[in-house]
């Protein structure tokens, strides 16, 4: 069987795994901004590869992962996801959008929706007809948190974790109440107005991933799924239809 290298450059983190059949490996992090071809090649043998599947939000970096393997498919509109898209410029829809359209369809079946819990939170729709037709975009967890301590004096950093209560009796527990509750707050009002407009009349499998995911879907009662490695198993998903 093939041994396929899985590759999802994010803002924050890189994240790589190999994949043999339907299997993959247990997933390796990098700091996305110190990313570079020598650590690339130090965790994964370019000999020992029969392929790489990249998807990347961060174009800058892409041509580390080109210098350390020699043969790289680049996940974009072109290539063969599984799913169609009905989209106005399909060239412009992030990759990691992609590979979550394909896993859904893929694994999950549609009509679906992906919820990504990242630096940015993206709600990606699969219609109940398979094609990828748009999305939302919002601030990730962590950039709403990080953004109170930058532009205020006395507001500490937090480290996000379930409140204990909705009432802070510090200041870090009032930000962390304030974060979780109130994003899971956003989550859900996105996911009405989209389950309103785009399927009325059937409810879609809906999908929770990313670094946030499990904080945050799991007391909300309204996903199907919570699959943190769901955008890498879309990379596999791709890589099965494409290599």
């Amino acid at each position: 069987m093939k041994k396929i290298l899985l590759i999802d450059i994010s803002n924050s983190f890189t994240k790589t795994c190999l994949a043999v059949g339907d299997s993959i490996s247990r997933v390796k992090r990098l700091p996305t901004p110190s990313l570079d071809a020598a650590q690339l090649r130090a965790l994964h043998s370019p000999a020992k590869l029969d392929g790489v599947v990249l998807s990347s939000v961060v174009p800058e970096k892409n041509s580390e992962v080109q210098a350390a393997f020699s043969r790289v498919l680049e996940v974009g509109a072109g290539l063969d996801l599984g799913v169609g898209i009905d989209y106005p410029s399909p060239r412009t829809i992030g990759a990691d959008r992609l590979a979550n359209a394909a896993a859904c369809a893929a694994l999950h079946g549609f009509p679906g929706i992906v919820v990504d819990f990242g630096t940015a939170v993206t709600f990606d729709i699969v219609s109940q007809t398979g094609d990828y037709i748009g999305g939302v975009i919002a601030p990730g967890l962590n950039a709403m948190t990080s953004y109170l301590h930058d532009r205020t004096a006395l507001l500490p950093n937090i480290k996000l974790r379930e409140p204990s209560s909705a009432v802070g009796r510090s200041t870090r527990d009032a930000m962390l109440s304030g974060a979780v509750h109130g994003y899971r707050g956003l989550v859900r009002e996105i996911l009405s107005q989209i389950r309103s407009e785009a399927f009325p009349k059937k409810r879609p499998r809906i999908i929770a991933t990313g670094g946030d995911a499990e904080l945050i879907a799991g007391r909300v009662g309204l996903f199907d799924i919570v699959d943190p490695l769901l955008t890498l198993r879309g990379l596999l998903v791709i890589a099965q239809r494409n290599l």
